[in-house]
């Protein structure tokens, strides 16, 4: 690997990392991925 790569490969774990941390950050403030009603959602994981 050259340097190049390195560089590469460090900004796709960054960004990578930045949107699990984004997406862990929304769910526990209740929100949902795809901007819709999760309690109205016929594919609600969530028990009413």
């Amino acid at each position: 690997m050259n340097f190049a790569d390195i560089i590469v490969a460090v900004a796709v774990i960054g960004i990578v990392a930045l949107a699990v941390a984004i997406l862990r950050r929304n769910k526990k403030a209740g929100k949902s991925n795809c901007g819709c009603d999760c309690g109205n959602c016929a594919q609600s994981c969530r028990r009413k």
